[in-house]
């Protein structure tokens, strides 16, 4: 949880926030967002009739003035800067193959990371949210639909959490083409050990399995960068084999191709996540390579994306890979569907 609590943000907006607020009804439609309706100019057209379904649950975006560790999921202006600065700019990647779900829920605030005991109960509480709004998606979105899991930061640390706890091992692994897990710090020795059944992507036509990358930027030092994310690994088995973290190019979607130039690059989303318009999609303005199992990105300057400290690309991890993603997405919703 260490990399998390420093990392598992996407913008913090300073919103108002309750952690004594009632858990969301997933029957109504307000507790859904249809935020990834929207669509960044020279984007591939939506499916017309999906047949494949998406959970996408968001990062971290709340910093409460009100210093409540759980965000309120039904406050309108929360949602909005959820809605723009979050799914807009992640979700909508899988509406060229699918139908998206992504539920508001009572997210643990950047309030919450301070304090670890805070952080831990505020994550148990954002997560219960979450398995009841999988169920409810079970429930309507039809018996035997494929489906994919995704999420980023905080919403990756709970993807993962649901995988392990609800679907790997299940007759639903059968049914997952893939689970978006980014932005966290999955090891590669987690598979095997918390995770007994689903593996690592290594093709881009494998379904079942699992995706994810850290973006960093090129000439940070990777070497201290890698071993931070290796803590989450190190601290629960030890200093093992296994440590590394998982690295899965988004330029190439393919474990025997570690590295690709600008030129594979589809179209990333400009500028700073936030509030308002996506930005048109750029392409060939990403070069990027697996380093000690971060994934280490050459910039173009374009792209006006800014790093966190210690060159960090956490808050693009989605925006650098747009057009990637999307195409991936539906790349593999086809191979199961065959």
């Amino acid at each position: 949880m260490k990399r998390a609590a420093l990392l598992v943000g996407l913008m913090i907006g300073a919103v108002p926030a309750s952690a004594q607020v009632a858990p969301p009804d997933y029957g109504r439609a307000a507790n859904w967002s249809a935020a990834a309706s929207a669509l960044p100019a020279g984007a591939s057209k939506p499916a017309k009739a999906p047949k494949v379904d998406v959970f996408y649950i968001h990062p971290t975006t709340f910093r409460s003035p009100d210093g409540a560790i759980n965000a309120d999921p039904a406050d309108a202006k929360a949602n909005l800067w959820v809605d723009e600065s979050a799914v807009a700019r992640q979700a909508s990647v899988f509406t060229g193959c699918c139908r998206v779900y992504a539920p508001r829920y009572r997210a643990a605030t950047y309030n919450s990371f301070a304090d670890p005991a805070k952080q831990k109960a505020a994550f148990a509480l954002a997560y219960t949210d979450i398995e009841r709004a999988f169920d409810h998606f079970l429930k309507v979105r039809g018996k035997g639909r494929p489906f994919i899991v995704a999420g980023h930061s905080q919403g990756a640390f709970h993807a993962a959490t649901l995988l392990e706890k609800r679907i790997e091992g299940t007759p639903l692994q059968k049914q997952m083409v893939a689970a978006y897990i980014v932005g966290i710090n999955l090891s590669e020795g987690d598979f095997g050990r918390r995770f007994q059944h689903v593996r690592p992507c290594e093709t881009p036509s494998q379904t079942g399995c699992v995706l994810q990358w850290e973006a960093i930027l090129a000439g940070s030092d990777v070497t201290t960068a890698a071993t931070r994310a290796q803590s989450t690994f190190v601290g629960k088995y030890g200093d093992l084999p296994g440590k590394q973290t998982v690295c899965i190019n988004p330029l190439t979607f393919d474990a025997r191709r570690p590295t690709a130039p600008a030129s594979a690059a589809l179209g990333a989303v400009p500028g700073v996540p936030g509030a308002g318009a996506i930005r048109p999609l750029l392409a060939g303005k990403v070069a990027a390579r697996c380093e000690q199992g971060l994934l280490v990105v050459e910039v173009d300057p374009s792209l006006e994306m800014k790093p966190l400290p210690g060159g960090s690309m956490h808050y693009h991890d989605f925006g650098l890979f747009w057009a990637d993603i999307r195409a991936d997405a539906l790349r593999r919703s086809k191979a199961l569907r065959r």
